[in-house]
């Protein structure tokens, strides 16, 4: 293969890799019914004039599988961290001890379960069409070498036929996460 396609082949894979990395973090977005420190990745805390990740001021942590813990590391922070959790819209409701915040996470209703479901399908799709555009990018790169016969028209046949193999395995990848978010969001 010439220069140029390994550099496309890198870029498409580089790009896909991102894509699936991103869905990943969308989908540890997305509630199971069971309580995980990342339910509260989306949470900003005012500290000193400025929005900062809950991450940043505080240590979050599974009690149990219905329950988190948030130790704050500035206790004068306390109050202002369990107004944020209210107030990021998540449906918790902290309870403020003096020392640490005790978060329980209620179970899911069916429907709501559902609902998940759902929004993680239609991420799997946005990333699957990510994925297929990245595909679409690297094919005309492909062609426009061909065209100026940079490459043999066997290479390019050849490079879209990776390309392609390349495109269906991270197609794959994003199915399998998915089948696998789906059985913990669906499983009671």
């Amino acid at each position: 293969m010439s220069e140029e396609l390994d550099l496309i082949f890198d870029e498409a894979q580089e790009h896909m890799q991102k894509s699936l990395e991103f869905y990943t973090h969308e989908l540890s977005g997305i509630r199971a019914g069971k309580a995980s420190p990342s339910m509260l990745e989306t949470v900003e805390v005012e500290y000193y004039g400025t929005m900062t990740p809950l991450q940043q001021v505080a240590n979050v942590n599974v009690r149990d599988s219905q329950t988190l813990t948030v130790q704050v590391w500035d206790r004068n922070l306390l109050k202002t961290v369990e107004k944020a959790i209210r107030d990021a819209n998540l449906g918790f409701n902290p309870v403020n001890n003096g020392e640490l915040l005790i978060i329980n996470v209620p179970p899911l209703t069916e429907e709501r379960r559902k609902q998940l479901a759902k929004k993680a399908r239609e991420e799997a799709e946005k990333a699957r069409i990510n994925i297929r555009n990245i595909r679409k990018d690297a094919k005309k790169h492909i062609d426009r070498l061909e065209k100026e016969k940079i490459i043999s028209e066997d290479m390019a046949k050849n490079a879209l036929e990776d390309l392609q193999e390349l495109t269906d395995e991270y197609i794959k990848k994003i199915d399998e996460k998915l089948a696998k978010k789906e059985k913990d969001i669906l499983t009671v």
